[in-house]
């Protein structure tokens, strides 16, 4: 039970006895650094209840848990708040149940319930992955590990857009100038060697609209007339049509676009338990538009397309079918949802990992989900995040302005070599060993940096900023880890026996009630899909444990048992960091 459950039963019995009343709900803060206690209890909404002073309400229930309650040392009323001492046997205590638990904070699934399908990346096989796609894989892949650790089953998916006009404008680049190339030939990564031809596309296609211009065309008429996105367009016909020639292209380079994601995301550290395709998916929602036609959710109109009314829902009218009867992306995405659930039977929940650009579409898809009556419509949400820009501005794909992915990581290793070199900090290191580090800081200085602003705001990403020994930084909590892992090396005796009856310092106190709250930060990141919130605790409680290394004598300590009881907990404080950035997808390095 934790020290809120624990004070909240007291609180309201002690409620119970003195006025008499009973409270369902107690509500608690930190207790502010410039008053005496560790937790504080708000008195003011209980005034109204018990129709007392505030003050006076305080000091009854504090004198009541110091005589009943064997945590609570001592109390002081502030104004409406109770501020709380807690014992230091307490604190003790729970610190040796804890001690040992290397997966503090983490929840085991509960049998039968519901698992939580979370979808992220979702690429285009036009391109390789970019800067926009790192933040998606790395929201979408911790926010499932968060999931995870707070007690759901949880399911990585991702859908891949494998068909269209875009595909068949590198298909179409490829055809004409690729000259046989292959990934083999160039010893380009696939995914690149596609994009280079959808950039020559735009090159090719933005030529011939300047020539249609010159001769009396307007922007417009160039645009649909230009030869380019006419043969594109039959391309993509004869794609739908089942083309041999076509249909074989199309397959030999999504692979190798295939293989080259992979790479990416194995050297991102992300990964998925399933694939949808585009092109396997995009007529699913067509027998769904029929039950929802039958059902009246849906009406036709007279051109024989197919639409759903949610102006009485504050939203307008959405088209689920062309008049010809092809399908849109809300079809799709109906469809979709469906099968999934399908696919994996236990699923009572869907998490889409997408930009904000595309609020609007989620609200409509899930308003549409629920009319239809599926229950688990109630349980899908929209992990929506802001884009993600450089200080050289925004990016353009089709331009071939965008910063690559694996780019991007490469420079994030180079910069985290540069940076370790300049400090000096590499004696005895293998080159082996070298590379290794350098690639854990880079990473972890790429994801923290990403990870720890709220996913909804727009960011920007600074490499030089990001990987910095100093600050809210993935390498300053990396050093962090290393610096306890030194300490755990050379504390040459048995640490694993329990101490109790100990005086705390301040500062041993301070460490363990950070520890404390790493479960209800797991279950509060969990209920907001924010990773933010794991990053931004993993910071406090680093900056706690700095403070209390250079206040508090660990391996120089004269006492025995508190040189036993601060080792451990430095042990237990490393673990605490190491699960947490776990949850982020980020490697602690042993030495640094």
């Amino acid at each position: 039970m934790t020290l809120h459950q624990t004070l909240t039963q007291h609180i309201q019995k002690a409620v119970e006895e003195l006025f008499p009343i009973s409270i369902e709900k107690v509500e608690f803060q930190a207790t502010r650094k410039d008053f005496e206690g560790d937790i504080t209890v708000v008195v003011f909404p209980l005034v109204k209840a018990l129709k007392g002073n505030p003050v006076e309400i305080g000091n009854q229930i504090g004198n009541y848990l110091v005589a009943n309650v064997n945590e609570v040392a001592k109390f002081n009323v502030v104004g409406g708040f109770l501020n709380i001492v807690i014992s230091d046997a307490f604190y003790v205590e729970f610190f040796n149940t804890i001690k040992n638990n290397e997966t503090f904070g983490f929840v085991a699934p509960k049998e039968g319930e519901k698992a939580v399908m979370v979808e992220y990346s979702s690429p285009n096989t036009n391109k390789p992955l970019h800067l926009g796609h790192i933040r998606n894989n790395l929201l979408g892949y911790s926010v499932a590990e968060i999931l995870k650790a707070s007690g759901k089953k949880v399911y990585k998916t991702q859908i891949i857009n494998d068909r269209g006009i875009h595909i068949c404008k590198s298909m179409l680049a490829w055809q004409k100038f690729g000259n046989g190339q292959t990934p083999a030939s160039t010893g380009l990564k696939g995914d690149k060697l596609v994009g280079n031809f959808y950039v020559e596309f735009d090159k090719q296609y933005k030529k011939e609209i300047s020539e249609l211009i010159a001769q009396g065309k307007t922007e417009d008429e160039a645009k649909k007339l230009a030869p380019s996105i006419l043969e594109a367009q039959q391309m993509l016909l004869d794609w739908e049509n089942g083309k041999p020639e076509v249909i074989e292209l199309w397959k030999t380079m999504n692979q190798w676009v295939y293989d080259g994601f992979a790479e990416t995301y194995k050297n991102l550290g992300v990964d998925f338990d399933s694939y949808y395709y585009e092109s396997k998916t995009y007529l699913l929602g067509k027998e769904v538009v029929q039950f929802g036609l039958e059902k009246g959710i849906f009406e036709k109109d007279p051109d024989g397309s197919v639409w759903i009314d949610l102006t009485a829902d504050g939203l307008d009218r959405k088209i689920v079918l062309r008049s010809d009867g092809t399908a849109v992306y809300m079809t799709q995405d109906i469809g979709t949802a469906i099968q999934r659930v399908k696919d994996f039977s236990d699923v009572g929940g869907m998490v889409y990992t997408v930009g904000n650009e595309q609020d609007y579409h989620f609200k409509v898809l899930f308003l549409i989900l629920k009319k239809l009556g599926f229950d688990w419509a109630d349980s899908l949400y929209h992990l929506s995040y802001g884009m993600v820009e450089l200080p050289s501005g925004k990016m353009k794909s089709r331009e071939g302005t965008v910063v690559d992915a694996d780019d991007l990581m490469a420079e994030m290793t180079t910069t985290a070599q540069t940076i370790s070199e300049e400090l000096g900090k590499l004696d005895g290191y293998s080159e082996e060993e070298k590379a290794v580090l350098f690639k854990t800081i880079g990473l972890g200085a790429l994801k923290y940096y990403m990870l720890k602003v709220d996913p909804k705001k727009q960011m920007m990403f600074n490499p030089e900023e990001s990987v910095d020994f100093a600050g809210n930084t993935g390498p300053f909590i990396q050093y962090t880890y290393a610096r306890i892992q030194s300490i755990l090396r050379k504390a040459d005796f048995d640490t694993s026996i329990s101490i109790s009856g100990l005086e705390l310092h301040e500062k041993e106190k301070e460490l363990i009630k950070q520890v404390q709250l790493f479960p209800d930060v797991i279950q509060n990141a969990a209920d907001n899909h924010s990773p933010a919130l794991i990053a931004n605790y993993t910071y406090d409680l680093v900056k706690e444990f700095n403070s209390f290394y250079q206040q508090v004598s660990i391996l120089g300590e004269e006492n025995h048992d508190k040189k036993v009881f601060r080792v451990q907990l430095s042990k237990s404080v490393g673990n605490t960091i190491k699960n947490a950035f776990q949850l982020l997808g980020i490697q602690v390095p042993e030495r640094m």
